[in-house]
């Protein structure tokens, strides 16, 4: 019974996401309200939100301040070099403009958190895909998948609980998987080209004077001739406000600037982010730190700083009710018990003939676990039963550790993973949207991940 109902509550809730009847904080909270009633656990439910309030408040923590930390490096130019580097290389060609977002994706990812990937990675790339009106959930899919991959770097969270589940070191899980990892990361590259590719043919492409150029009436040049001005691809929510530069990042004249300051703000982060990895404090501690040391330094002034958080209050209140909407979600899944027998079934209904080939099976199954539990849940709830039942049939530990890496693609695009709701937040893309164009990319990602891995003997 508890298995049907953790299946349709969580289908529910992506039905009604994608098909745009609840916003996903409505549908977060509501519907996980509902389904605890239908359980019978209606009582406890404050108890199960509590909990779960609990477990996500230093995630909700760290987001509040990372948004504020990041958001005043965009307002006083940090990331400026980078933006305008990566549109020296884009040269105003969708495909190297998504082939881009894939490649700075990937290499912000080497800090191991998804959040600070996405608010980077957005903050460089939204002005160009909005210049270019170019479709923003192309730019959510290539840079949750690129993240996805990197995500299983020994820092990045899970090798790290699949060592601890199964009592393994973690270099031993993660040196081995490499090459698959790798041949994963240029399947998302190719990801993009093909995108890219897609994009060209719908919009043409402008010269990058052209794209630097204030006028919104610019002509484009493509393959069949000059073509009218195109709608914004973002929606007609989402204009671009009369006298608003289209190229925010860009705009050299903008009063948050710090030029003089530059290189105590790249130090101030490299520290930072060094500091997360080498986990000196726990991140949300750091990023508090952060925060207030750059508003401080950037903005001595207290009207000044009250300007800058008010300039970013709309994406930390968006961001955190999106978290702690999420834990009401969480709360109820783990609470009631229903995350529990879901795996069990799933476990359960693996075929007996199939008990020498449980890599596979455990690299099959984290697709769908890892998308519609926690890491947590997963790692320490079910891996450690997928790897019993492997060693009853001669399968090692290590093998079946690395198999479960390969869902990591698809589970950053999970509605349970915070990071999401900062991407999609940051990128103005509903999150409905965003999982209809990315999971079937993403899924595809992952199983090549696996088949890299059983290729090369390494599952």
């Amino acid at each position: 019974m508890l298995t049907v109902l953790g299946f349709t509550m969580i289908a529910t809730f992506l039905v009604l996401i994608m098909l745009k009847k609840l916003s996903p904080i409505a549908a977060l909270v509501l519907i996980p309200a509902l389904f605890c009633v239908f359980v019978g656990k209606g009582a406890h439910l404050g108890d199960y939100v509590v909990d779960g309030v609990g477990k996500l408040a230093p995630t909700a923590a760290m987001l509040m301040f990372a948004i504020i930390y990041f958001g005043v490096m965009i307002d006083v130019g940090l990331f400026d070099p980078i933006v305008r580097g990566i549109l020296r290389f884009c040269k105003a060609d969708p495909v190297r403009v998504v082939v881009g977002t894939a490649v700075l994706a990937a290499i912000v990812s080497l800090d191991g958190d998804g959040s600070t990937t996405f608010m980077i990675t957005v903050s460089a790339m939204y002005p160009l895909y909005k210049r270019l009106k170019m479709s923003l959930v192309v730019m959510t899919g290539v840079a949750a998948t690129a993240n996805g991959v990197m995500n299983t770097l020994p820092w990045g969270g899970p090798t790290a609980r699949a060592a601890t589940a199964l009592k393994l070191d973690a270099t031993d899980i993660f040196v081995p998987m490499i090459p698959a990892l790798a041949v994963g990361l240029v399947a998302v590259f190719v990801l993009a080209y093909v995108l890219g590719r897609r994009e060209r043919k719908r919009l043409g492409y402008l010269t990058l004077d052209e794209v630097l150029e204030p006028e919104s009436e610019t002509v484009l040049v493509a393959a069949g001739g000059p073509e009218a001005p195109r709608p914004s691809a973002g929606g007609g929510a989402d204009q671009d406000l009369p006298g608003t530069p289209d190229f925010p990042g860009l705009d050299p004249e903008r009063a948050t600037l710090r030029p003089k300051l530059y290189w105590f703000n790249a130090a101030l982060t490299v520290v930072l982010l060094t500091a997360m990895i080498m986990e000196w404090l726990p991140i949300p501690v750091l990023f508090l730190l952060g925060a207030a040391l750059a508003l401080t330094v950037n903005f001595p002034h207290m009207p000044d700083q009250k300007a800058r958080i008010a300039a970013h209050s709309d994406n930390v209140v968006n961001v955190a009710g999106m978290v702690f909407a999420a834990a009401v979600f969480t709360g109820v899944l783990n609470g009631t018990g229903m995350v529990k027998h879901m795996a069990d079934w799933l476990v359960g209904a693996v075929p007996e003939g199939m008990g020498p080939h449980m890599a596979l099976v455990t690299g099959v199954l984290s697709l769908p676990l890892t998308y519609f539990m926690s890491n947590d849940g997963f790692y320490f709830g079910v891996l450690p039963v997928l790897a019993e039942a492997g060693a009853a049939h001669g399968v090692s530990s290590v093998e079946i550790a690395r198999a479960s890496l390969a869902g990591q693609a698809l589970h950053m695009s999970s509605p349970l993973v915070p990071a999401v709701y900062v991407l999609v937040g940051m990128a103005k893309v509903e999150f409905g949207d965003h999982t209809r164009f990315t999971v079937k990319w993403a899924a595809l990602t992952s199983l090549v991940v696996l088949g890299a891995g059983i290729l090369f003997g390494i599952v």
